[in-house]
């Protein structure tokens, strides 16, 4: 009997992330390395939002440089993975008969929020990629319930990334700094809360992430956070594995996430 293929969340950081985050990028790297070979990738991005769930049918998904201010090298890079407009359907139609809103975009491309980590995960670029948008103005059960509804990809060879951040909270950031071996204390607790209440498979505690001390406080606007719920419900119970790479600008928490079928450990 095949096993699931694992699901991922990472914290893309800035934009910038493959020029000053190496120790993230070299985390991402080795995820890439440790996990099955995917037949197609699902990435859902911070840096979607549609008024529904909304996956690409794009054959050749274009590099989209949302950014500014950032060095020409960055704007220069590309990610030129061929399209999965069969999974996009796949995915729409799972999402519409778990009862949930759902459409195609004809043409939407990989923002940076996809490709900055796919480009260390998978750097030949040479696996089939679609994105799907988070949904607006939904909130974080929203979010765990596309995740469940998509679960069967991952018996079907797919991949599914979401990226996101642990911490979005731009006054806590020094730009001065890339890595920072001093993170603001409330991103490394609030992150540390995140890693506990994970462990834990404590999915109620992590809905009411706002009620703790440093929730809003970390996520002033949610959409950092959501893809992360995304990836809870498609873990499907599945235990997860965290890793810390360094906080970036002192209060970006690069920690990804890893869930794995048990059956599929040796």
């Amino acid at each position: 009997m095949s096993t699931r293929m694992p699901v991922v969340f990472v914290s893309h950081g800035a934009p910038d992330a493959l020029l000053k985050a190496p120790q993230a990028v070299a985390c991402w790297r080795d995820i890439g390395r440790d996990i099955p070979r995917p037949q197609a990738i699902l990435a859902i991005s911070a840096h979607w939002e549609a008024r529904q769930a909304t996956a690409s049918l794009s054959g050749a998904p274009e590099t989209i440089h949302d950014f500014s201010g950032f060095p020409p090298q960055l704007h220069a890079m590309q990610y030129p993975a061929p399209g999965a407009p069969a999974l996009a359907e796949r995915a729409v139609a799972l999402l519409t008969a778990a009862g949930l809103s759902a459409e195609l975009h004809p043409s939407r491309g990989l923002d940076h929020g996809a490709w900055v980590p796919l480009s260390a995960m998978v750097p030949q670029a040479d696996v089939p990629v679609t994105q799907l948008s988070l949904v607006r103005n939904a909130g974080p059960a929203a979010h765990v319930a596309l995740g469940q509804a998509l679960v069967p990809l991952r018996e079907a060879g797919v991949l599914i990334i979401a990226s996101g951040s642990i911490t979005h909270n731009f006054g806590w950031l020094n730009w001065q700094v890339a890595n920072d071996p001093t993170p603001v204390p409330q991103a490394k607790e609030f992150a540390d809360w995140v890693a506990t209440r994970a462990a834990a498979q404590d999915v109620a505690a992590l809905l009411d992430y706002r009620s703790t001390p440093q929730g809003s406080a970390s996520h002033p606007t949610e959409e950092h956070f959501l893809p992360f719920f995304v990836a809870l419900g498609a873990a499907n119970g599945d235990r997860p594995t965290r890793y810390q790479p360094p906080f970036t600008y002192g209060g970006l928490a690069m920690d990804a996430y890893v869930w794995r079928d048990p059956a599929a450990a040796d």
